[in-house]
Parts: C-alpha cells; sequence; structure tokens
C-alpha cells in the first residue's frame, strides 16, 4: 500500500451540528428549488473546477498504487453555485504542469457521471509517475477551470520488478527441523550501503511473510504502522508496502535493517496449538535510490545480509502475547554501527529463498493498520503491592504503552480483559489465547514498553511485578488504539442518550474487528474473517466509515480462496480448521457483498471484479440442492436467543429453508449483475433458476395459508421470505402479519440471531410498521440492544446477553464483548430514522424517507455518497415537524413522508408543496414543515 510522505493520512471526520444545514440560501435559488420544473440555476461566474479527486476506491494522492489502469472520482464544489454536470474531461500527463506529451485525454465526454471513470490508455508501469486533472461542463455548456494536479505513482505490478530474495535467520531453515520456539522467536535483519552521490528520490518496497517492522539509520520507516503487510490467503498474494524514505537517507554510508516475526503467516488459528509457529517468517525489501544525475541504485535483500535472534523480543505471537528481555538489547543494531558484523556472536548470513512465481507480491490496496489515537486510564480499580487493574472506561483493540517502575532482574506481567466478572479480573472467554505480555527489567527504574507483534482486545489491564515500593498511578498505561486506517465519519446523533451510546458501541465493533481483514472478534483465540458476520455488517459499515478499499481488498482474498467447485469457506483467509465445509448464509457473502458495495458506491468494477466467483457460488449451491431445495450446511440463526432446538446455537429456523433462501438470494443478487454488465447470456438462465428456487421455498416450506409445513414458526423464517422477495401478491402481507403476530407473540422482543436480526428493521419498514422497529432498538430488557447498553457496554456483544453487571459473564461461553453483527441495525439510522436510502447504485438518486417513532424527537446526520454530502436533521417539536435537507450537487432527491404527515398541510422552503414538489429535487439546501396528526 501506498504511503504519502510517511503522513498519517487518516484522520476522525468530526460531525458538528453547527455545521449541518447551517447556511442560508437566496431567495432566487428557493424560488427556483420550489419549482422542479423551472430551468436549472446556472453560475453567473465562472464554474469552480472540481474538487476532492480520488483514484480507485478514494486514495488521494497514493503512493504504490496496485491497478494498473485506475479509476477516477471527483465531485463538485458546493454551495450557491452548484449545478448538474453534463460532461467531463480527464488528462493524464506524465508532469505536473501538463506540458509534456498528453499520456491520455478522454476529450469531452458527455456524461453526468463524477465516479469511477476508467483510464483508457496504454497500461500504468511499475514505479510510473503520472498526475491527472479533470475539468467539467454545466447546462450551459460552461466549462470549468482545470481542477488542481493530482500524483499517482505505482508500485511493483508483478514479482519480475523483484530482483531481491526472501530472508530470514539460517537457524529457521525448515531443513534444520527448528523448533516452534526458535521460529517464534523473531529475527533481527540489517545490511549497511553506501550513497555517493545527491539522493534525489527514494522509494521501499517491502513485505513478509509474517510481520515486519522497517528501519533506516535508526529511524522507523513508519512508526503509525502496525502489523504490516497484513493478512492474505498467503499461497495465493502476499502484499507489499510502498515507502516514499528521501529523508532518512544521507549521502555517505547507510544501514537498512528490519524485525521480523511471524504473525498471522506462521500462527495458528482458534485453538490449534500444534500449527502454531511452523512456518518460518521471511522477509523481502527492494529500496531503489534515484540520484539527481537520474542514475539509480537498489539495496535488496539477499545473502549479504546480517541475521540475529539474540534481541530483545524473546517470543511474539497473535494470540499469546509478547516477551521482551531487557537485557538483550542490541544498541545501535538497525542504524550504521562498526561493532556489528559477522565477527559478533550474535550475527550470521542469512538464508536466502526465491520468489514463488505462483505467489503473487501484490501491492497493498487498502490502507494498513495504523497507531489511530491513545486513551488514557480512567480510573484505578484495584491495586496492591502485587498487581494494578487499570480501567480505560472503553472497550477497544491495540496495545498498551507502559511505563512502570521495575527493579532488575523483575518481570512484569501485563494482562488483559473485557469486563471484570463480579468485581474480579477476568480471561476465561480468551479462551486458549494466553493474551499476556512480559517485561524483564535489566535495571533498577522506569522502563517503556509497547509491544510490536501483537495485539489485544481489551478495556482493562492488570500489571504485576513492578517495584512494589512504588503507588500506582494513572500515568503507568497509556492505550494504544489500532485498526485499518480508514476515516469514521461520526455522523448520527439523536435526542436520545442510550440510542448514540448504542451507535458509539456499534462504531467501537467496527474499528475494533477492521484488523486488516473483517474479524469476528479481536481478544479470544478465533479472530478470524468470518463471511457470515461480514456479509450483514457491510452496508452498515459503509454508511459509518470510509470502507470500500477495505471492504474490495477482502473480496479479492475471498476470490482467491475459493475452491475450483465454487465453494466458499466461512471464513478467509482460510487455514485448515474443524470448519472444512462451506455454510449458507456465510458464503454468500461472495454474492451479497459485491451488490451492496454496488449499491453504495455506483462503481460497477466491483461487480466485474466478481461476477465469475458469483457465478461459480451459485453453481456450488445448486450442486447441494435437488429439486431447488439446498442442502447445504449452514450454521444456521447463530445465537439466537430462547431457542428450542437441541443445536442450541444455531436456533429454531430450518436449515434447508436458510439455505434455500440464501441460495435464491444468491442467484437474485447474480441475475441483477449479469444485467448491470451486460451478460445477456447469462440472464435468461438465471432468471430461470431463480423462479424455480422461489416456487419450491414457497411450496415445500409452507401451505396455502404460509403456515410452516416443518419445523416452528419463526422470526427468521418469514423474515429470510420477506426480506429475499421469494412471497408474491397477497402472500407479501400475509407474511408481514404473521411475522408481527411472532413478535407480539414475543411481547414484541425479537427472537432472531446473525441472520434474522439485520433482515428486521427494512422488512417491518416496508410493512408499514416502523413503529415496531422503534419499539425493538428502544427496549431495555433481553434481548435487545439497550440491554447491553444499560449493563455497561461499550461495544456491541456476540450474545444478546454475555453479560450483565450483576451477574458477570453469561456461563454459555461463546462470550465476546466486541462483536459487529448485531451492530447491524445501524443501518436503520441512516436509511430509517434519518431516512438516506440509494434511490439508484451510487446515490445518483436519493430517497429522502424519515420514520418517525415517539421514542424521539430528533436526529440528524449526513452521508457522503460519490456526488457528495446529503444532509438531514429533523425534529418534532409539539406536534411540528421540521425537515432540513442538503441535497449534493451532480444528483437529485426525492422526499417521501413519513405517514403521520400523510394527511398535512406540507411546506417547502416556506411554500405549500404538493408531492410532485417533493420529487426531483436539484443540488440545494431545502426546509420542510408540516404538521403531525394526531
Amino acid at each position: 500500500m501506498f504511503r504519502t510522505k510517511l503522513k498519517k493520512s487518516a484522520a476522525l471526520v468530526v460531525f458538528a451540528s453547527s455545521v449541518l444545514l447551517g447556511c442560508s440560501q437566496h431567495e432566487s435559488q428557493q424560488e427556483a428549488q420550489q419549482n422542479t420544473t423551472a430551468e436549472p440555476l446556472v453560475s453567473k461566474t465562472l464554474l469552480q473546477a472540481p474538487v476532492q479527486l480520488k483514484v480507485g476506491e478514494g486514495f488521494i494522492e497514493p503512493l504504490g498504487y496496485y491497478e494498473s489502469k485506475p479509476r477516477f472520482s471527483w465531485r463538485l464544489m458546493q454551495g450557491l453555485n452548484s449545478f448538474k454536470q453534463t460532461a467531463y474531461q480527464i488528462q493524464v500527463a506524465s508532469d505536473a504542469q501538463f506540458k509534456s506529451p498528453i499520456i491520455w485525454d478522454s476529450g469531452q465526454v458527455e456524461s453526468s457521471a463524477n465516479s469511477w471513470i476508467k483510464y483508457q490508455g496504454q497500461p500504468l508501469q511499475s514505479r510510473q509517475t503520472v498526475f491527472w486533472r479533470v475539468k467539467v461542463w454545466n447546462e450551459a455548456k460552461q466549462a470549468s477551470k482545470w481542477s488542481s494536479a493530482q500524483s499517482l505513482e505505482m508500485g511493483l505490478l508483478a514479482n519480475k520488478d523483484w530482483t531481491a530474495k526472501w530472508i530470514g535467520h539460517t537457524d529457521t531453515e525448515l531443513a534444520k527441523s527448528p523448533s516452534q520456539a526458535l521460529i517464534a522467536t523473531p529475527q533481527y535483519l540489517r545490511t549497511e550501503f553506501a550513497l555517493d552521490k545527491s539522493v534525489k528520490t527514494a522509494r521501499l518496497y517491502i513485505s513478509a511473510k509474517g510481520l515486519f517492522k522497517a528501519y533506516i539509520n535508526g529511524q522507523q520507516v513508519a512508526p503509525q504502522d502496525v502489523m504490516t503487510p497484513g493478512w492474505t490467503p498467503y499461497q495465493k498474494r502476499i502484499e507489499t508496502l510502498t515507502y516514499d524514505v528521501t529523508d532518512l537517507l544521507a549521502q555517505g554510508q547507510n544501514a537498512l535493517a528490519a524485525t521480523l516475526a511471524g504473525g498471522w503467516y506462521s500462527g495458528r488459528i482458534f485453538d490449534l496449538k500444534d500449527q502454531d509457529h511452523t512456518q518460518p517468517p521471511r522477509l523481502i525489501a527492494q529500496l531503489e535510490v534515484t540520484y539527481q544525475d537520474g542514475s539509480i541504485k537498489t539495496i535488496a535483500t539477499d545473502e549479504t545480509w546480517l541475521a540475529s535472534q539474540q534481541g530483545p523480543i524473546r517470543f511474539a505471537s497473535i494470540y499469546d502475547g509478547e516477551k521482551y528481555d531487557q537485557a538483550k538489547e542490541i544498541p545501535g543494531w538497525n542504524a550504521v554501527n562498526k561493532n556489528i558484523s559477522l565477527q559478533s556472536s550474535k550475527w550470521t548470513q542469512v538464508t536466502t529463498e526465491n520468489l514463488d512465481a505462483d505467489v503473487a507480491l501484490s501491492p497493498k490496496r487498502h490502507a494498513p493498520i495504523r497507531v489511530i489515537e491513545s486513551l488514557p486510564v480512567q480510573q484505578i480499580v484495584k491495586a496492591d503491592t502485587n498487581s494494578v487493574v487499570f480501567d480505560f472506561g472503553q472497550n477497544m483493540v491495540g496495545v498498551p504503552k507502559v511505563s512502570i517502575p521495575m527493579l532488575a532482574g523483575q518481570t512484569a506481567k501485563i494482562r488483559f480483559a473485557e469486563a471484570l466478572h463480579k468485581g474480579e479480573f477476568y480471561t476465561d472467554n480468551y479462551r486458549s489465547a494466553h493474551s499476556t505480555n512480559y517485561f524483564t527489567a535489566d535495571k533498577t527504574g522506569v522502563i517503556h514498553y509497547q509491544p510490536s507483534f501483537t495485539y489485544h482486545g481489551y478495556r482493562y489491564v492488570e500489571i504485576s511485578g513492578f517495584d512494589p515500593k512504588q503507588t500506582p498511578s494513572k500515568d503507568w498505561v497509556t492505550a494504544i488504539v489500532q485498526h485499518s486506517d480508514m476515516a469514521l465519519a461520526n455522523n448520527f446523533t439523536s435526542s436520545h442518550s442510550k440510542l448514540n451510546q448504542l451507535l458509539s458501541n456499534v462504531v467501537w465493533g467496527l474499528r475494533s474487528n477492521f484488523y486488516d481483514i473483517p474479524l469476528d472478534c479481536p481478544q479470544r483465540d478465533e479472530r478470524m474473517g468470518w463471511t457470515g458476520d461480514a456479509q450483514v455488517f457491510v452496508t452498515p459499515s459503509m454508511y459509518m466509515a470510509d470502507s470500500y478499499a477495505f471492504w474490495s481488498a477482502w473480496l479479492q482474498s475471498l476470490r482467491e480462496d475459493q475452491t475450483a467447485e465454487g465453494k466458499i469457506p466461512s471464513y478467509v483467509p482460510y487455514k485448515e480448521w474443524k470448519v472444512k465445509w462451506a455454510s449458507s448464509g456465510w458464503g454468500d457473502a461472495a454474492t451479497i457483498i459485491p451488490w451492496d458495495l454496488y449499491m453504495m458506491t455506483g462503481d460497477k468494477q466491483v461487480l466485474a471484479d466478481n461476477y465469475a466467483m458469483m457465478q461459480a457460488w451459485v453453481r456450488y449451491h445448486t450442486s447441494h440442492s435437488k429439486n431447488a431445495i439446498s442442502s447445504m450446511m449452514t450454521f444456521g440463526d447463530w445465537l439466537q436467543p430462547f431457542t428450542e432446538s437441541k443445536q442450541v446455537n444455531r436456533g429454531d429456523t430450518p436449515f434447508d429453508l436458510i439455505s434455500t433462501a440464501y441460495y435464491a438470494r444468491s442467484i437474485e443478487l447474480t441475475l441483477k449483475t449479469a444485467k448491470e454488465l451486460g451478460k445477456t447470456a447469462d440472464v435468461a438462465e438465471l432468471q430461470a433458476l431463480h423462479q424455480q428456487v422461489k416456487q419450491a421455498f414457497r411450496q415445500h416450506f409452507f401451505d396455502s395459508q404460509l403456515n410452516p409445513t416443518q419445523g416452528l414458526a419463526t422470526q427468521t423464517t418469514y423474515l429470510l421470505g420477506l426480506a429475499f422477495n421469494l412471497f408474491d401478491g397477497e402472500e407479501i402481507e400475509i407474511a408481514q402479519q404473521i411475522l408481527i403476530m411472532l413478535l407480539k407473540e414475543a411481547d414484541n422482543h425479537l427472537r432472531t440471531g446473525f441472520l434474522g436480526t439485520p433482515l428486521l428493521a427494512s422488512v417491518l419498514q416496508d410493512a408499514g410498521r416502523s413503529d415496531l422497529v422503534y419499539e425493538l432498538i428502544f427496549k431495555e430488557t433481553y434481548p435487545s440492544w439497550f440491554y447491553s447498553v444499560n449493563n455497561g457496554a461499550t461495544t456491541t456483544w456476540e450474545r444478546w446477553n454475555s453479560y450483565s453487571l450483576k451477574d458477570g459473564f453469561n456461563p454459555q461461553g461463546m462470550n465476546s464483548l466486541n462483536h459487529y453483527a448485531y451492530g447491524s441495525i445501524s443501518r436503520w439510522f441512516y436509511e430509517g430514522m434519518l431516512g438516506i436510502q440509494p434511490k439508484t447504485p451510487g446515490f445518483k438518486q436519493i430517497t429522502i424517507a424519515p420514520q418517525l417513532g415517539e421514542q424521539l424527537n430528533q436526529a440528524q446526520g449526513f452521508y457522503d455518497t460519490p456526488q457528495g454530502r446529503v444532509e438531514v436533521a429533523w425534529q418534532v417539536t409539539d406536534k411540528q415537524f421540521n425537515l432540513k435537507l442538503v441535497v449534493p450537487s451532480n444528483t437529485t432527491a426525492e422526499i417521501i413522508l413519513p405517514k403521520q404527515l400523510i394527511a398535512s398541510t406540507v411546506k417547502l422552503n416556506g411554500s405549500v408543496a404538493l408531492n410532485q414538489a417533493l420529487q426531483n429535487l436539484s443540488a440545494g439546501s431545502y426546509n420542510l414543515t408540516a404538521t403531525l396528526a394526531d
């Protein structure tokens, strides 16, 4: 992945209600907005140039880019002079002034499209730097100025671009049968080189089978980047990173060094300790220095490098933590150092390995995990001369930064917990993950330590082994928060404090589990990319964060791990474990995630990239069906509460019903994709298959009154049929009424697990029962979202009752306090409460249909669509409803009134508005007022 001068790229986008909908509008614009048939407003001044230029899935001036034919996107300037784009022109050149011959010129293209415009010139090459700019035309055929030029630098796109070799400590060669302990011991690697001329630019291309930290002349190359390069199907692809290291080099002697640990590459999953630390980690690096005279010098990992395993990090494990021995620190090991040579007992020549032609080295296509922020201790909850427990007040993921007084020879022990169990420090829910760090002091005094090659999910930290004469202090430890670097929107707030806390919990669940891949949980001996959790959360995450690149990258791993038969593993990247079978509702991520991303972005590339995978998954579904009824295995409606099934964790909904419903859903989405991509030869076949499965679903599982013919009638039974369009005509209303009856029988509590819960809100809204959605969300008692809030949750839980303040952890097990699946309800905060929905893919046309409930009198927020920001704020005061709306440039919106306003007189920007006046709203600000019905 790329960096720009090693600066941290993402910061939180702070939501400020004072900014939202704050600007007033000129009277002439109000008139134009009220009369939607009038001529569009056109600026009398020169049009402003496009802004917010981005490449691919949202990258700004990327360094080390991955796509030889990039996609270009931009936005139009918002404000009084907003207009509709009618044409664009893109130019690509090799210099920022565009004085050299143009590499590619789109010419003037008649189109309103401002996103995902694909480069049509000769494919860009490894290392190539280009600049691009764009200008647009409005309805009056006026042209804007050219935008500012934006740079784009390619990474190394193919294995042939590498002259470097994989290197590692010679003792770790598999031929020498190294022990697990030896492989688990991090390696220290280094070389020195001379630069005899003035340096113009320098790029470090680097990766690892495992995890690395790189240094030049004693300075860490990317201090904020952690756990690089990340986790992919290593047998297919390993990601590489590109760094601009020009400012770290000096004329004369220099040193390039790295620490190396096993990470996900050589570590186990779950509790399979026999698979832990069995593959030796390896490093590859290629430093390319361009001198001012244009000549190039390359320093690559090869047999001349030195290696040591005698450094201070004695053990490193994803699940089990780190061990650090201060006595083994090697001063100056990563800098120019005449004392380090083969004559030193600590250093040996490396072993080398050639690149494997079957394993692609590819630029990382989303931002790495980074240090995002630090959190201070909120309180010390327990302290004595032996141990101290710190509470950060927030469940999170990362590592601690420790500064504690120690005596020489002491070993500090640092443990982690998500919650206290009846007041006591509790780690049982971490299962076999030891999740403990150890620091052995060499001298008396305050030590400073921050783990390098592990991570933890925690709220509480327990430290023992400090100087017993010292009084524990809050400044002994700081929480370093880490996750995949993406902009968080912070874009919803309401009048209800618990609802706001719930959204905060969902966002922290996202942050904690977006750790290079979408994890299921970040603390115990699992931490895998479960596909079922992912598919229910993809759309909510897109509303809350700029996560498109994150998901697109993981979809590539999904494609790589799909078998020749079309099977999608239940978790990706895949490592063999007891779950070797595919699961419906989990493997269907192969069709659901690409389609959901397309609806949120309008980028057909995500469909084109994944269409073959979608087709193969449908074929795999078909191979596990008979008479259009699927017999595919499934985890079921995972962790449904109050289940009557003997398989308690899998819910009561019949497995073949779930599998057949998802079979139909995957066919439907693949059919829609075929239509979007113009795959006309596939459309008829998919239409016929979809109709066949739909009819079989209806006839096999229900009688003429839609009562189930097998198993129990569950909420999820009808949610699947309704959400996946498997009922027709009058059957839709019948199914809706049965669902509502089942809710009533449960005292309007949900009885749904991982698969049913994400469907509840939209299905009930379609049934005209948004009041029930509000009631479900605002329930205080188990099972409900507010139950966790009432019990102190700061993230979303795996079970509806994973924990209580009174009784502590649920004795059933499976009690992660940091799962994101049930956080999928946040989608309705945006699509329901605010009412923001894409009427067409990518929000080119937007529907605004806010849903009102008596539990809430105010909500406001925004979403950054590919065209720009759509903003919504509504308030109910004394039966008066007020809606403020900002429609972004180059798009249109329609307002669908809440049912409470249907009989009311509606005013838009001060004038009475009929329904047609609420359609086809052009860019601008709107104020809608009405009186609620009694």
